[in-house]
């Protein structure tokens, strides 16, 4: 998104009228504009490749290809298209396993209106949703219950060979990144400017493949950097 440009929302749910209310919520804000509708993810993934919106508002639990599915897909395509989780419950195992599939965060479905808007406009910005303490919070549970998402994946996996890529001080980067901290908390922490610390985040994303710093709490977790806390 450039300039003053609308934010470009693709809304997913196979639900019509829960879709429409949405539609029209999204619709109410000057600076964002609905550009489709899909009531499955198979109708979402066609809907992407053709329009190339800048955010998904993405339902989880759909007929024909959930939304699981279609975020994966999405993130296979050659775009800058977000995808944006809505789902009824706030730990939820699809939420966990849209997070490893490339979701830049996720809603419950009664979030107040002006909070969803807030977080389209985050997510657009190439923001993540979840800070990253949140996101933290959320993967540690899944990893202390060793769960499995609903495709079967487990909640570990081997670290990519992307990890190898890493010199010292950038995979201490991307375990504070994982603990939470901020870019001027990375900074303190080494000791060096929140600029710099802010560079090396940037430099961890490109060697990682990840599109946000949600990712790379998932990948820190799930590679086994980072352990989580004791209960």
């Amino acid at each position: 998104m450039t300039g003053d440009a609308a934010t470009r929302v693709l809304v997913v749910d196979d639900q019509a009228l829960v879709r429409g209310a949405f539609v029209l919520l999204v619709n109410s804000a000057a600076d964002l504009e609905v550009v489709g509708e899909a009531a499955n993810g198979a109708e979402a993934v066609d809907l992407v490749s053709s329009l190339q919106p800048d955010v998904v508002l993405m339902d989880i639990r759909m007929p024909v290809m959930d939304g699981l599915a279609a975020t994966r897909a999405i993130g296979d395509l050659d775009c800058a298209t977000k995808v944006l989780v809505l789902t009824t419950f706030d730990l939820d195992e699809y939420v966990f396993a849209a997070l490893r599939a490339g979701a830049s965060g996720f809603l419950v479905k009664d979030t107040p209106p002006a909070d969803l808007l807030a977080g389209i406009r985050v997510v657009a910005r190439g923001d993540s949703l979840l800070g990253p303490s949140a996101t933290r919070q959320l993967i540690e549970e899944f990893v202390r219950r060793g769960v499995t998402d609903p495709g079967g994946t487990p909640a570990r996996s081997p670290a990519p060979e992307s990890l190898a890529a890493l010199t010292e001080r950038e995979r201490e980067v991307l375990t504070l990144v994982a603990r939470g901290l901020s870019n001027q908390e990375i900074g303190e922490e080494l000791y060096v400017s929140a600029a710099t610390a802010k560079t090396h985040v940037s430099r961890v994303l490109m060697k990682l493949g990840a599109r946000d710093r949600t990712q790379l709490v998932v990948l820190a977790y799930e590679s086994g950097l980072v352990e989580p806390r004791p209960t």
